[in-house]
């Protein structure tokens, strides 16, 4: 992009300016970045559910692992469509076990105390648990409808049915 200054600007003297350093960074690579953001959601999701032995790493593959400590800047090969079975299995695992965890807060939280209608679904400000692990399932390469059965599954066996037929 080109900078129009004023001429009094020019002979100012002092730091760059924040547009130009912001211009002069290197552009990162988004899918990287992308990468990135769906291991800080497994570790809020294991940090905020207490999910015991889940090993965060072992969702991934060695392509995978090796992305992570990479720098945001590098065009770095991710993993492929292909997967391998026992990865797929794994994650799918982690996922359920998500779901599971977000119902059963949902339920303690309705138990002990009446919640509004709209306040149901939030467990936290703004985290719709069920529905970020069904986008969580996008990018693990999971079958979305496998983690949305499995959701209306757990709400009906917990007694929301009025939820579940949603």
């Amino acid at each position: 992009p080109v900078l129009d200054t004023e001429d009094a600007w020019m002979s100012v003297e002092g730091p760059v300016s924040i547009v130009e350093l912001a211009l002069e960074q290197k552009h990162i690579h988004y899918p990287l970045v992308e990468h990135q953001f769906v291991l800080c959601t497994i570790l809020y999701a294991i940090m905020r559910f207490s999910l015991k032995s889940v090993k965060p790493l072992s969702l991934f593959d060695s392509e995978g692992k090796n992305a992570f400590f990479k720098d945001l800047t590098s065009i770095q090969l991710l993993p492929s469509g292909d997967m391998d079975p026992t990865v797929l299995s794994i994650r799918q695992q982690f996922l359920v076990k998500v779901v599971n965890a977000a119902v059963q807060t949902l339920y303690s939280s309705q138990k002990d105390k009446e919640v509004a209608e709209e306040e149901l679904f939030r467990f936290e400000k703004g985290k719709n648990w069920p529905t970020l692990a069904v986008d969580l399932a996008r990018y693990l390469q999971i079958s979305e409808d496998v983690v949305r059965r499995h959701y209306v599954y757990e709400l009906y066996s917990y007694g929301m049915d009025h939820l579940g037929e949603e």
